[in-house]
């Protein structure tokens, strides 16, 4: 079984999109998955989401369930699928839920400010 673990994420947090800040927060979290680099997840009432457009595409993880994905919409451009969410995680990750994370990018950085 893979090794995954949650922990608050030391720091206050941001995330940027099109030059502008999307998300800040003092409550993010960091998972750590046993082969992959940390994720830091942000509290969804932390995030902008007006920047955030549903999407179609989903993706499932054995060890935390279902992700669905947003686009985020800034003004010059669409950056599709770079946020996702585990709206119904697995109870071993269920602190997840609520949160959401992004992929980092030439387009979106998430960093500790």
């Amino acid at each position: 079984m893979t090794k995954i673990t949650i922990d608050k994420a030391d720091g206050t947090w941001t995330v940027r999109a099109g030059g502008a800040v999307i998300g800040e927060s003092q409550n993010a979290l960091e998972l750590t998955e046993e082969g992959y680099p940390p994720v830091t997840y942000f509290p969804r009432a932390d995030i902008a989401t007006a920047f955030l457009d549903p999407s179609a595409h989903a993706t499932d993880c054995p060890h935390k369930g279902t992700a669905s994905y947003y686009s985020i919409v800034t003004k010059s451009r669409t950056i599709e699928n770079a946020a996702w969410s585990y709206e119904a995680p697995h109870a071993a990750v269920s602190k997840i839920k609520d949160h959401l994370a992004f992929h980092s990018s030439d387009l979106v950085t998430v960093e500790r400010v």
